[in-house]
């Protein structure tokens, strides 16, 4: 079944990131997922720029970029240009006045355009933007911290993405609590990709490798 797996590295041990990074690899991870947080759009501060900066250094694998931050569009050319051609950037459409204006700036960096959805944003709200973007994260729980509950309505709205992917040409990523049995349930549906963090990957006593196999044999 084909199906992607992207590492929160904002779960991962920064006493030895390159470590982490190079493991995670070596393991089969397909990409990283880097939260950036402002503390302002989210009540917390995640992984800065210079995170970012190291990841996109030390990795082969591609970037995954969601930007919790308000205004991206004052400061986007930061993160754009400490990217590389084919990394993807997620922005909040709430925390912009004209998100297509930023989503934009990042196709024409090279970068593929994404928006992230909260469980409270209606896909009513962000419909114009979906023929746009070529990734729609969709967050499972509120953005801001790792390890939070599972919002159970969310389900209804990946139903709903599923059934308009197609035609405006995006692919689902699923973002927060991510268990075996998201996973199980959703992959076959039609989820491209599966943000892991503490729920499955990290902070485990199983080498990336072994996690990384287990859950590309649940098929």
């Amino acid at each position: 079944m084909n199906f992607e797996l992207t590492a929160s590295m904002m779960c991962a041990n920064y006493g030895n990131l390159e470590k982490e990074v190079h493991d995670l690899e070596e393991g089969g991870i397909d990409s990283f997922h880097i939260d950036i947080m402002d503390g302002r759009y989210v009540p917390n501060f995640a992984m800065s720029l210079n995170d970012m900066r190291f990841i996109a250094s030390a990795a082969k694998k591609p970037l995954d970029v969601h930007l919790m931050i308000e205004h991206p569009n004052n400061n986007i050319h930061i993160f754009l240009e400490n990217l590389r051609k084919g990394d993807t950037v997620y922005i909040h459409p709430e925390a912009e006045y004209h998100p297509s204006t930023t989503l934009q700036k990042i196709i024409n960096a090279g970068m593929v355009p994404g928006i992230a959805i909260n469980p409270g944003t209606s896909i009513e709200t962000v419909m114009e933007m979906l023929v746009i973007v070529k990734k729609v994260l969709v967050m499972a729980v509120n953005p801001g911290n790792a390890g939070q509950m599972y919002m159970p309505y969310v389900g209804k709205k990946i139903t709903r993405l599923l059934a308009i992917k197609d035609e405006a040409n995006f692919e689902i990523c699923w973002d927060g609590a991510c268990g075996e049995d998201k996973i199980r349930q959703y992959a076959p549906r039609g989820v491209k990709s599966f943000v892991l963090g503490t729920t499955l990957l990290f902070g485990k006593e199983a080498p990336y490798g072994d996690t990384l196999r287990h859950i590309r044999n649940l098929f």
